[in-house]
């Protein structure tokens, strides 16, 4: 978005969209979080000698 743009919407509207953009990065960090500590929990099954796994 423009700042041209943004000079045209009301204060009560940029406060949803940034409360909005606020909570999206939330749940992404969330997520990525959550990826990352799967990546690690697979990296570290993979170190285990083959009669420990399953």
């Amino acid at each position: 978005m423009r700042e041209s743009e943004l000079a045209v919407i009301g204060d009560a509207e940029l406060v949803e969209e940034l409360s909005m953009l606020t909570t999206q990065t939330a749940r992404m960090r969330a997520r990525m979080a959550d990826i990352m500590a799967e990546l690690e929990r697979r990296r570290c099954a993979g170190r285990a000698p083959a009669g420990a796994r399953r």
